[in-house]
């Protein structure tokens, strides 16, 4: 694609001081310091320092951030699922996560159909694909829009969307894949459906059944996207790289659409 002619579009949340962004114990929280409070910390760097002495009697602007490295749009690594993957190997952090994985041609499936809940599968993917029209290639960045990128941030949000199960994961991920991502808040259904079904037929497979086929192949999962329903369904790349964080479990992301102008 020509650097030159073509437009971005914002694939990341913005992390803020919302009650609805996440579970109440994973909530972000954000202290934000103007330029008068900023003061004592500049004084102290510089002894004799008065603040009539700055321009317009203001220091600096700072923020102190109370959050997990899953707040707003980030990318798991294979750290998260499990301890190993890919037949055994100690799973790797965000850190180690290839650089080439995040800058790839991008695929959107869109599934804003489906119930809140329901469980994709790979039958259901391969559908999708035959009518975008689409063959995966390795590499591809897979991006799956559901009904929760219109609710983020609001009441419920964490409740809204479909999931991808290990069916679905693992043959996205035995076709070269190695990047996924979603507008709802997980790339399994929210698990308030879980629940409810790991407590009708006590299977424990059903808990968390797409992030555990990290275990099997290694990938990256890109969670809370927004603006997906603006994407066409391919013709676009996709720019991701995670922050580097040694051996964590995951890394924001400024996750961002690249489209011919």
């Amino acid at each position: 694609m020509n650097v030159k002619n073509r437009r971005l579009i914002d694939l990341s949340v913005t992390l803020e001081n919302n009650a609805y962004s996440d579970p109440p114990p994973l909530l972000p929280r954000i202290d934000y310091m103007d330029h008068q409070q900023g003061w004592a910390e500049m004084a102290a760097m510089f002894p004799g320092l008065e603040l009539d002495q700055l321009p317009g009697k203001e220091a600096w602007a700072a923020e102190r951030l109370q959050i997990t490295t899953h707040s707003g749009t980030h990318m798991d690594a294979p750290w998260h699922y499990a301890s190993t993957t890919d037949g055994g190997s100690p799973a790797y952090g965000i850190d180690e996560l290839p650089l080439d994985w995040c800058l790839q041609p991008g695929i959107k499936l869109d599934f804003r159909h489906l119930p809140d809940g329901h469980v994709v599968n790979a039958q259901e993917i391969r559908d999708e694909l035959r009518r975008i029209d689409h063959v995966l290639q390795p590499l591809d960045i897979v991006l799956v829009n559901t009904s929760a990128g219109a609710c983020f941030g609001q009441p419920g949000y964490i409740d809204k969307g479909c999931g991808l199960g290990r069916e679905a994961t693992l043959w996205l991920l035995e076709q070269g894949v190695k990047v996924v991502g979603t507008d709802a808040w997980s790339w399994d259904a929210p698990f308030k459906f879980t629940r409810e079904r790991y407590a009708q037929t006590g299977d424990p497979s059903l808990i968390w059944e797409g992030h555990k086929a990290g275990r099997d192949i290694g990938y990256g999962q890109m969670e809370k996207l927004s603006n997906l329903e603006l994407l066409p369904a391919s013709g676009f790349w996709v720019s991701c790289f995670p922050y580097k964080i040694k051996h964590a479990s995951a890394g924001f992301v400024r996750a961002v659409a690249i489209l011919p102008a």
